[in-house]
Protein backbone atom coordinates (compact mmCIF):
# COMPACT_ATOMS: atom_id res chain seq x y z
CA UNK A 1 0.00 0.00 0.00
CA UNK A 2 1.28 3.14 -0.52
CA UNK A 3 1.93 5.78 1.73
CA UNK A 4 0.90 10.07 0.86
CA UNK A 5 3.63 12.42 0.90
CA UNK A 6 3.72 13.95 4.80
CA UNK A 7 2.54 17.40 4.87
CA UNK A 8 3.96 19.39 8.11
CA UNK A 9 1.58 21.17 10.46
CA UNK A 10 2.22 23.38 13.71
CA UNK A 11 2.31 21.63 17.05
CA UNK A 12 -0.76 21.14 18.74
CA UNK A 13 -0.48 23.11 21.99
CA UNK A 14 -0.74 20.25 24.46
CA UNK A 15 2.99 19.06 23.15
CA UNK A 16 4.41 22.49 22.95
CA UNK A 17 2.74 23.04 26.90
CA UNK A 18 4.61 19.56 27.68
CA UNK A 19 7.55 20.34 26.24
CA UNK A 20 7.60 23.83 28.39
CA UNK A 21 7.41 21.82 31.25
CA UNK A 22 9.90 19.21 30.42
CA UNK A 23 12.88 22.53 29.82
CA UNK A 24 11.87 23.47 33.28
CA UNK A 25 12.22 19.79 35.00
CA UNK A 26 15.07 18.52 32.79
CA UNK A 27 18.38 18.83 34.62
CA UNK A 28 20.64 21.05 32.91
CA UNK A 29 23.65 18.72 31.82
CA UNK A 30 27.48 19.50 33.60
CA UNK A 31 29.56 21.61 31.58
CA UNK A 32 32.02 19.59 30.25
CA UNK A 33 35.79 20.11 30.96
CA UNK A 34 37.58 22.54 28.23
CA UNK A 35 39.17 19.28 27.01
CA UNK A 36 36.15 17.20 26.71
CA UNK A 37 34.07 20.27 24.70
CA UNK A 38 33.46 16.52 22.19
CA UNK A 39 31.32 14.02 23.78
CA UNK A 40 31.55 10.15 22.50
CA UNK A 41 28.52 7.88 23.13
CA UNK A 42 29.54 4.88 22.73
CA UNK A 43 32.63 2.60 22.80
CA UNK A 44 33.99 1.11 20.25
CA UNK A 45 36.53 -1.56 19.26
CA UNK A 46 38.42 0.52 17.23
CA UNK A 47 36.94 2.99 15.63
CA UNK A 48 36.92 2.32 12.43
CA UNK A 49 35.99 -1.80 11.97
CA UNK A 50 32.38 -2.17 10.65
CA UNK A 51 31.25 -5.25 9.46
CA UNK A 52 27.25 -5.87 10.19
CA UNK A 53 24.61 -2.98 10.61
CA UNK A 54 23.59 -4.33 13.78
CA UNK A 55 25.50 -1.55 16.23
CA UNK A 56 27.21 0.88 14.04
CA UNK A 57 25.21 0.94 10.87
CA UNK A 58 21.97 1.77 12.98
CA UNK A 59 22.03 5.74 13.07
CA UNK A 60 19.36 7.86 13.98
CA UNK A 61 16.97 6.89 11.06
CA UNK A 62 17.85 3.33 11.49
CA UNK A 63 18.61 2.34 15.24
CA UNK A 64 18.81 -0.64 17.09
CA UNK A 65 17.06 -2.40 19.90
CA UNK A 66 16.07 0.54 22.34
CA UNK A 67 18.55 -1.40 25.10
CA UNK A 68 21.20 -0.07 22.58
CA UNK A 69 19.81 3.16 22.31
CA UNK A 70 20.10 3.18 26.28
CA UNK A 71 23.62 2.54 26.28
CA UNK A 72 23.93 5.71 23.09
CA UNK A 73 22.10 7.73 25.16
CA UNK A 74 25.08 8.25 27.69
CA UNK A 75 24.98 11.72 29.30
CA UNK A 76 28.20 13.40 27.04
CA UNK A 77 29.90 14.38 30.11
CA UNK A 78 29.60 10.81 31.90
CA UNK A 79 31.59 9.33 29.11
CA UNK A 80 33.91 11.87 28.95
CA UNK A 81 35.19 11.62 32.26
CA UNK A 82 34.67 7.49 32.29
CA UNK A 83 37.61 7.57 29.37
CA UNK A 84 35.03 5.96 26.92
CA UNK A 85 36.12 6.32 23.36
CA UNK A 86 33.32 7.10 21.37
CA UNK A 87 32.66 4.24 18.97
CA UNK A 88 32.72 4.08 15.84
CA UNK A 89 29.72 5.39 14.13
CA UNK A 90 27.00 4.89 15.93
CA UNK A 91 23.98 6.70 15.08
CA UNK A 92 22.18 9.11 17.55
CA UNK A 93 19.97 6.32 19.98
CA UNK A 94 17.16 8.07 22.01
CA UNK A 95 16.38 5.11 24.35
CA UNK A 96 13.21 3.50 24.71
CA UNK A 97 11.82 4.12 27.96
CA UNK A 98 8.38 4.19 29.42
CA UNK A 99 7.19 7.23 30.87
CA UNK A 100 7.31 6.70 34.82
CA UNK A 101 6.69 9.53 37.60
CA UNK A 102 10.52 9.07 38.29
CA UNK A 103 10.76 10.73 34.89
CA UNK A 104 9.74 13.73 36.31
CA UNK A 105 6.93 14.61 33.91
CA UNK A 106 3.84 13.87 33.72
CA UNK A 107 1.41 12.39 30.61
CA UNK A 108 -1.74 14.43 31.14
CA UNK A 109 -5.35 13.25 29.24
CA UNK A 110 -4.53 15.85 25.89
CA UNK A 111 -1.06 14.10 25.50
CA UNK A 112 -3.18 10.47 25.72
CA UNK A 113 -5.39 11.43 22.54
CA UNK A 114 -2.93 13.02 20.44
CA UNK A 115 -2.49 12.04 17.17
CA UNK A 116 0.16 9.78 17.02
CA UNK A 117 1.97 11.66 13.67
CA UNK A 118 1.97 14.92 16.56
CA UNK A 119 3.57 13.38 18.67
CA UNK A 120 6.13 12.05 16.54
CA UNK A 121 6.73 15.44 15.09
CA UNK A 122 7.13 17.00 17.59
CA UNK A 123 10.02 13.94 18.42
CA UNK A 124 11.21 15.08 15.11
CA UNK A 125 11.24 18.49 16.54
CA UNK A 126 13.32 17.87 19.90
CA UNK A 127 15.72 15.26 17.92
CA UNK A 128 16.83 17.95 15.86
CA UNK A 129 17.30 20.51 18.63
CA UNK A 130 19.54 18.36 20.25
CA UNK A 131 21.70 17.70 17.62
CA UNK A 132 21.82 21.38 16.66
CA UNK A 133 23.19 21.84 20.32
CA UNK A 134 20.30 21.81 22.59
CA UNK A 135 21.62 19.04 25.09
CA UNK A 136 18.52 19.84 27.57
CA UNK A 137 16.38 18.50 25.10
CA UNK A 138 17.85 14.95 25.42
CA UNK A 139 15.50 14.53 27.98
CA UNK A 140 12.66 15.03 26.53
CA UNK A 141 13.35 12.95 23.91
CA UNK A 142 13.83 10.11 26.51
CA UNK A 143 10.11 11.04 27.41
CA UNK A 144 8.67 11.42 24.20
CA UNK A 145 9.58 7.80 22.92
CA UNK A 146 7.93 6.45 25.79
CA UNK A 147 4.88 8.59 25.13
CA UNK A 148 4.70 7.66 21.58
CA UNK A 149 5.65 3.72 22.15
CA UNK A 150 2.50 3.94 24.95
CA UNK A 151 -0.19 5.46 22.55
CA UNK A 152 0.77 3.60 19.73
CA UNK A 153 0.22 0.18 21.12
CA UNK A 154 -2.84 1.69 22.83
CA UNK A 155 -3.86 2.75 19.57
CA UNK A 156 -7.32 1.65 17.87
CA UNK A 157 -7.13 0.31 14.49
CA UNK A 158 -9.25 3.03 13.16
CA UNK A 159 -6.35 5.41 14.08
CA UNK A 160 -3.84 4.49 11.23
CA UNK A 161 -6.48 5.18 8.74
CA UNK A 162 -5.07 8.48 8.28
CA UNK A 163 -1.81 7.61 6.34
CA UNK A 164 -0.02 10.26 8.39
CA UNK A 165 -0.44 8.12 11.56
CA UNK A 166 1.10 4.98 9.94
CA UNK A 167 4.17 7.27 8.50
CA UNK A 168 4.72 8.22 12.23
CA UNK A 169 4.85 4.78 13.53
CA UNK A 170 7.05 3.59 10.83
CA UNK A 171 9.59 6.69 11.66
CA UNK A 172 9.38 6.11 15.32
CA UNK A 173 10.40 3.02 14.61
CA UNK A 174 13.58 3.95 13.11
CA UNK A 175 14.57 7.01 15.03
CA UNK A 176 15.20 5.03 18.74
CA UNK A 177 11.67 3.46 19.65
CA UNK A 178 11.03 0.09 20.60
CA UNK A 179 11.17 -2.28 17.35
CA UNK A 180 8.86 -4.60 19.02
CA UNK A 181 5.95 -1.98 18.88
CA UNK A 182 6.75 -2.37 15.20
CA UNK A 183 6.45 -6.03 15.34
CA UNK A 184 2.77 -5.37 17.23
CA UNK A 185 0.92 -2.88 15.01
CA UNK A 186 1.76 -4.86 12.07
CA UNK A 187 0.33 -8.11 13.63
CA UNK A 188 -2.31 -6.17 14.44
CA UNK A 189 -3.39 -4.61 10.93
CA UNK A 190 -6.48 -5.95 9.90
CA UNK A 191 -6.99 -3.16 7.05
CA UNK A 192 -3.91 -3.31 4.96
CA UNK A 193 -3.12 0.15 6.60
CA UNK A 194 0.73 -1.16 6.83
CA UNK A 195 2.38 -1.99 3.79
CA UNK A 196 3.63 -5.22 4.13
CA UNK A 197 7.17 -4.80 2.12
CA UNK A 198 7.81 -2.21 4.57
CA UNK A 199 7.19 -3.51 7.92
CA UNK A 200 9.01 -6.60 6.48
CA UNK A 201 12.24 -5.00 5.65
CA UNK A 202 12.27 -2.64 8.52
CA UNK A 203 11.89 -5.73 10.91
CA UNK A 204 14.08 -7.78 9.37
CA UNK A 205 17.06 -4.81 9.62
CA UNK A 206 15.85 -3.55 13.15
CA UNK A 207 16.32 -7.39 14.16
CA UNK A 208 19.87 -8.32 12.90
CA UNK A 209 18.60 -9.27 9.18
CA UNK A 210 19.84 -6.47 7.50
CA UNK A 211 22.26 -8.25 5.12
CA UNK A 212 18.99 -10.41 3.82
CA UNK A 213 17.38 -6.82 3.35
CA UNK A 214 19.49 -4.88 0.74
CA UNK A 215 17.40 -5.68 -2.78
CA UNK A 216 14.07 -5.29 -0.82
CA UNK A 217 15.37 -1.99 0.56
CA UNK A 218 16.55 -0.68 -3.11
CA UNK A 219 12.74 -1.09 -4.15
CA UNK A 220 11.11 0.53 -1.28
CA UNK A 221 13.63 3.75 -1.37
CA UNK A 222 12.37 3.97 -5.31
CA UNK A 223 8.71 3.85 -4.43
CA UNK A 224 8.43 6.01 -0.95
CA UNK A 225 11.30 8.10 -1.74
CA UNK A 226 9.31 11.54 -2.16
CA UNK A 227 6.83 10.79 0.96
CA UNK A 228 7.68 11.46 4.03
CA UNK A 229 9.24 8.67 5.30
CA UNK A 230 11.96 8.72 2.17
CA UNK A 231 14.77 10.46 4.06
CA UNK A 232 14.26 7.95 7.15
CA UNK A 233 14.44 4.83 4.45
CA UNK A 234 17.04 5.71 2.65
CA UNK A 235 19.08 6.50 5.57
CA UNK A 236 18.45 2.79 6.49
CA UNK A 237 19.12 1.69 2.91
CA UNK A 238 22.65 3.38 3.35
CA UNK A 239 23.58 1.76 6.50
CA UNK A 240 22.90 -1.81 4.49
CA UNK A 241 24.70 -1.02 1.68
CA UNK A 242 27.61 0.37 3.87
CA UNK A 243 27.30 -2.80 6.10
CA UNK A 244 28.48 -4.13 2.67
CA UNK A 245 31.51 -2.26 2.44
CA UNK A 246 29.65 -0.74 -0.64
CA UNK A 247 30.92 2.63 -1.73
CA UNK A 248 27.44 2.98 -3.03
CA UNK A 249 26.24 4.04 0.34
CA UNK A 250 27.65 7.58 -0.03
CA UNK A 251 24.85 8.26 -2.95
CA UNK A 252 22.41 7.27 -0.45
CA UNK A 253 23.89 8.90 2.12
CA UNK A 254 23.74 12.60 0.00
CA UNK A 255 20.28 11.93 -0.97
CA UNK A 256 19.22 11.38 2.38
CA UNK A 257 20.73 14.46 4.19
CA UNK A 258 19.93 16.61 1.66
CA UNK A 259 16.15 15.65 1.27
CA UNK A 260 16.43 16.29 5.22
CA UNK A 261 18.55 19.38 5.97
CA UNK A 262 18.83 20.51 9.60
CA UNK A 263 18.13 17.61 11.08
CA UNK A 264 19.21 14.22 12.89
CA UNK A 265 19.06 12.70 9.69
CA UNK A 266 21.87 15.07 8.13
CA UNK A 267 23.91 14.80 11.06
CA UNK A 268 23.77 11.17 11.22
CA UNK A 269 24.42 10.90 7.41
CA UNK A 270 27.48 13.07 7.62
CA UNK A 271 29.08 11.47 10.24
CA UNK A 272 28.50 7.66 8.10
CA UNK A 273 29.53 9.16 4.99
CA UNK A 274 32.99 10.72 6.55
CA UNK A 275 33.64 6.87 7.99
CA UNK A 276 32.99 5.32 4.39
CA UNK A 277 35.25 7.66 2.63
CA UNK A 278 37.63 7.22 5.54
CA UNK A 279 37.98 3.47 4.88
CA UNK A 280 37.74 3.95 1.02
CA UNK A 281 40.67 5.61 1.52
CA UNK A 282 38.81 8.37 -0.24
CA UNK A 283 40.48 11.68 1.30
CA UNK A 284 39.29 14.82 -0.53
CA UNK A 285 35.43 13.41 -0.03
CA UNK A 286 36.68 12.50 3.65
CA UNK A 287 37.90 15.72 3.74
CA UNK A 288 34.46 17.41 2.64
CA UNK A 289 32.05 15.48 4.32
CA UNK A 290 34.53 16.63 7.86
CA UNK A 291 34.59 20.23 6.55
CA UNK A 292 30.72 20.38 6.29
CA UNK A 293 30.04 18.52 10.05
CA UNK A 294 32.30 20.87 11.52
CA UNK A 295 30.00 23.77 10.10
CA UNK A 296 26.80 22.24 10.67
CA UNK A 297 26.58 19.66 13.43
CA UNK A 298 29.80 20.60 15.80
CA UNK A 299 27.73 21.32 19.16
CA UNK A 300 25.66 18.34 18.65
CA UNK A 301 26.61 15.94 21.70
CA UNK A 302 27.18 12.89 19.65
CA UNK A 303 30.31 14.95 17.76
CA UNK A 304 32.86 13.01 19.81
CA UNK A 305 32.20 10.34 17.42
CA UNK A 306 33.17 12.68 14.42
CA UNK A 307 35.50 13.83 16.18
CA UNK A 308 37.67 10.40 16.54
CA UNK A 309 36.77 9.55 12.81
CA UNK A 310 38.92 13.06 11.82
CA UNK A 311 41.41 12.15 14.01
CA UNK A 312 42.09 8.93 12.72
CA UNK A 313 41.61 10.35 9.07
CA UNK A 314 44.33 12.94 10.26
CA UNK A 315 46.84 10.55 11.88
CA UNK A 316 46.58 8.23 8.84
CA UNK A 317 46.57 10.53 5.96
CA UNK A 318 48.52 13.32 7.63
CA UNK A 319 51.14 13.31 4.61
CA UNK A 320 48.54 14.04 2.06
CA UNK A 321 46.27 16.92 4.00
CA UNK A 322 49.05 18.78 5.49
CA UNK A 323 48.83 21.60 8.20
CA UNK A 324 46.86 23.49 5.54
CA UNK A 325 43.56 21.19 5.06
CA UNK A 326 43.75 20.23 8.87
CA UNK A 327 43.32 24.03 9.59
CA UNK A 328 40.90 24.69 7.08
CA UNK A 329 38.99 22.20 8.79
CA UNK A 330 39.43 23.64 12.14
CA UNK A 331 38.54 27.05 11.16
CA UNK A 332 34.73 26.53 12.06
CA UNK A 333 35.66 25.25 15.54
CA UNK A 334 36.33 27.57 18.12
CA UNK A 335 39.70 27.18 20.41
CA UNK A 336 38.72 24.76 23.15
CA UNK A 337 37.46 22.36 20.32
CA UNK A 338 40.71 23.31 17.92
CA UNK A 339 42.98 22.57 21.28
CA UNK A 340 41.14 18.82 22.14
CA UNK A 341 41.33 17.90 18.08
CA UNK A 342 45.09 18.49 18.54
CA UNK A 343 45.68 16.63 21.99
CA UNK A 344 43.71 13.80 19.86
CA UNK A 345 46.22 13.67 17.35
CA UNK A 346 49.20 14.17 19.61
CA UNK A 347 48.11 11.44 21.82
CA UNK A 348 47.39 8.97 19.13
CA UNK A 349 50.60 10.11 16.93
CA UNK A 350 52.64 9.28 20.34
CA UNK A 351 51.04 6.19 20.51
CA UNK A 352 51.36 4.95 17.38
CA UNK A 353 55.24 6.12 17.37
CA UNK A 354 54.53 8.93 15.06
CA UNK A 355 57.04 11.59 16.64
CA UNK A 356 56.92 14.25 14.07
CA UNK A 357 53.38 14.80 13.93
CA UNK A 358 52.70 13.92 17.76
CA UNK A 359 55.29 16.76 18.81
CA UNK A 360 53.67 18.90 15.96
CA UNK A 361 50.23 18.72 17.24
CA UNK A 362 51.49 18.90 21.23
CA UNK A 363 53.09 22.29 20.27
CA UNK A 364 49.89 23.29 18.29
CA UNK A 365 47.33 22.31 21.39
CA UNK A 366 50.06 24.73 23.70
CA UNK A 367 49.56 27.65 21.68
CA UNK A 368 46.08 26.92 22.02
CA UNK A 369 46.33 26.92 25.99
CA UNK A 370 44.52 29.80 28.11
CA UNK A 371 45.60 31.00 31.55
CA UNK A 372 43.47 28.70 33.23
CA UNK A 373 43.85 25.48 31.25
CA UNK A 374 46.35 23.10 33.47
CA UNK A 375 44.87 19.85 32.25
CA UNK A 376 45.34 20.08 28.97
CA UNK A 377 49.02 21.84 29.30
CA UNK A 378 49.60 18.51 31.73
CA UNK A 379 47.88 16.46 28.60
CA UNK A 380 50.22 18.43 25.63
CA UNK A 381 53.29 17.93 27.70
CA UNK A 382 52.08 14.58 28.33
CA UNK A 383 52.11 13.62 24.88
CA UNK A 384 54.93 16.11 23.97
CA UNK A 385 57.53 13.63 25.87
CA UNK A 386 56.20 10.04 24.69
CA UNK A 387 57.15 11.44 21.52
CA UNK A 388 60.66 12.29 22.44
CA UNK A 389 61.45 9.54 24.22
CA UNK A 390 63.83 7.62 21.65
CA UNK A 391 65.84 11.00 20.94
CA UNK A 392 69.09 11.74 22.83
CA UNK A 393 67.38 13.85 25.30
CA UNK A 394 65.64 11.35 27.44
CA UNK A 395 67.37 12.15 30.58
CA UNK A 396 65.13 15.36 30.59
CA UNK A 397 61.96 14.01 29.51
CA UNK A 398 61.79 11.37 32.17
CA UNK A 399 62.24 14.11 34.72
CA UNK A 400 59.11 16.23 32.76
CA UNK A 401 56.91 13.24 32.60
CA UNK A 402 57.29 12.11 36.42
CA UNK A 403 56.58 15.93 37.14
CA UNK A 404 53.31 15.99 36.00
CA UNK A 405 50.18 15.60 38.27
CA UNK A 406 48.67 12.80 38.00
CA UNK A 407 45.68 15.01 39.53
CA UNK A 408 45.08 16.75 36.33
CA UNK A 409 45.21 14.13 33.95
CA UNK A 410 42.33 11.39 33.53
CA UNK A 411 42.54 7.42 34.33
CA UNK A 412 43.59 6.85 30.57
CA UNK A 413 46.41 9.53 30.48
CA UNK A 414 47.73 8.17 33.89
CA UNK A 415 48.43 4.99 32.70
CA UNK A 416 49.70 6.35 29.43
CA UNK A 417 52.25 8.23 31.70
CA UNK A 418 53.10 5.28 33.63
CA UNK A 419 53.65 3.46 30.52
CA UNK A 420 56.10 5.79 29.55
CA UNK A 421 58.17 6.11 32.56
CA UNK A 422 58.46 2.59 32.47
CA UNK A 423 60.01 2.83 28.73
CA UNK A 424 62.02 6.17 29.79
CA UNK A 425 63.50 4.36 32.55
CA UNK A 426 64.16 1.05 30.55
CA UNK A 427 65.83 3.48 27.82
CA UNK A 428 67.93 4.88 30.36
CA UNK A 429 69.07 2.41 33.03
CA UNK A 430 72.66 1.14 32.85
CA UNK A 431 73.34 -2.25 31.92
CA UNK A 432 74.40 -5.18 34.28
CA UNK A 433 77.89 -6.29 33.99
CA UNK A 434 77.69 -9.44 34.67
CA UNK A 435 74.11 -10.06 32.45
CA UNK A 436 74.17 -13.40 30.78
CA UNK A 437 74.79 -11.19 26.87
CA UNK A 438 77.69 -10.16 28.52
CA UNK A 439 79.06 -13.55 29.44
CA UNK A 440 78.97 -14.65 26.22
CA UNK A 441 82.62 -15.25 24.60
CA UNK A 442 83.75 -12.65 21.99
CA UNK A 443 84.65 -14.20 18.55
CA UNK A 444 85.85 -10.62 17.06
CA UNK A 445 89.47 -11.46 18.13
CA UNK A 446 89.62 -14.83 17.02
CA UNK A 447 92.07 -16.32 14.07
CA UNK A 448 90.15 -16.00 10.61
CA UNK A 449 90.40 -19.57 9.21
CA UNK A 450 88.67 -19.62 6.06
CA UNK A 451 89.52 -23.27 4.11
CA UNK A 452 89.78 -23.54 0.93
CA UNK A 453 87.18 -25.78 -1.17
CA UNK A 454 89.44 -28.77 -0.47
CA UNK A 455 89.71 -28.64 2.99
CA UNK A 456 86.05 -27.59 3.11
CA UNK A 457 85.26 -31.31 1.71
CA UNK A 458 87.88 -33.34 3.92
CA UNK A 459 85.95 -31.78 6.69
CA UNK A 460 82.78 -32.59 5.74
CA UNK A 461 83.57 -36.18 5.03
CA UNK A 462 85.19 -36.56 8.53
CA UNK A 463 81.91 -35.25 10.11
CA UNK A 464 79.85 -38.25 8.64
CA UNK A 465 82.67 -40.99 10.60
CA UNK A 466 81.29 -41.91 14.28
CA UNK A 467 84.47 -40.78 15.81
CA UNK A 468 84.08 -37.56 14.90
CA UNK A 469 83.48 -34.56 17.20
CA UNK A 470 80.12 -34.37 16.08
CA UNK A 471 79.21 -37.41 17.60
CA UNK A 472 81.14 -37.51 20.87
CA UNK A 473 79.32 -37.65 24.49
CA UNK A 474 78.73 -34.09 25.73
CA UNK A 475 80.28 -34.21 29.51
CA UNK A 476 78.59 -33.50 32.36
CA UNK A 477 80.20 -30.32 33.23
CA UNK A 478 79.60 -29.10 29.66
CA UNK A 479 75.54 -30.27 29.79
CA UNK A 480 75.50 -28.60 33.13
CA UNK A 481 76.83 -24.80 31.68
CA UNK A 482 74.72 -25.32 28.53
CA UNK A 483 71.39 -26.18 31.15
CA UNK A 484 72.21 -22.67 32.54
CA UNK A 485 72.92 -20.65 29.81
CA UNK A 486 69.59 -21.58 28.23
CA UNK A 487 68.12 -20.78 31.66
CA UNK A 488 70.09 -17.46 31.93
CA UNK A 489 68.42 -16.53 28.71
CA UNK A 490 64.76 -17.56 29.21
CA UNK A 491 64.85 -15.69 32.18
CA UNK A 492 66.21 -13.01 30.57
CA UNK A 493 63.74 -13.31 27.61
CA UNK A 494 61.11 -13.19 30.37
CA UNK A 495 62.01 -10.31 32.44
CA UNK A 496 60.84 -8.49 29.06
CA UNK A 497 58.32 -10.10 27.62
CA UNK A 498 56.59 -9.16 31.08
CA UNK A 499 58.18 -5.36 31.26
CA UNK A 500 56.07 -5.67 27.62
CA UNK A 501 52.93 -7.17 29.01
CA UNK A 502 52.59 -4.77 31.77
CA UNK A 503 52.79 -1.79 29.11
CA UNK A 504 50.13 -3.50 27.27
CA UNK A 505 48.13 -3.48 30.25
CA UNK A 506 48.33 0.32 31.16
CA UNK A 507 47.90 1.33 27.29
CA UNK A 508 44.59 -0.66 27.16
Amino acid sequence: MMRRVGHSAPLSIAVVTSMLACAAVAQEPQKPLPFELFHGTTTIPGAGKEAAPTEEARTPGTPSTHQAGAEAALPADQASSDGLQPAAVEGVQAPYSEPTEESGFEIGEKMEVLEPYKLVRSLQFVQDAVVKGDHSAMEMQRFLIGVIDSRLREAEQEVFDDPRNVDAALIYAMSGGNPATLDILAIRDKFGNFDNEVTTVLRAYLNGRAAKTQTELTDVVEIYRDTGIGPYITLVAANVTASMNDVAALKLFDWARLTAPGTLVEEAALRRSLFIASEKNMIEEALHYAQMYARRFINSPYAGQYADLLVDLIQTNYSEIGEEGLSEILSFMDRPRKREIYLRIARKAAISGMRELAVFAADKAEALLGTNDATPQAMAELYSGMAKIPTDGVDGVLESINALSGARLSQRDRALREAAEIIASEVVRKPVLDSFTQAMPSIMNQPENEPDGENLNIAAGAAKKPGSPIFRRVSAAEEENRVAEEEAFKGYVSDRRQALERIDKLLE
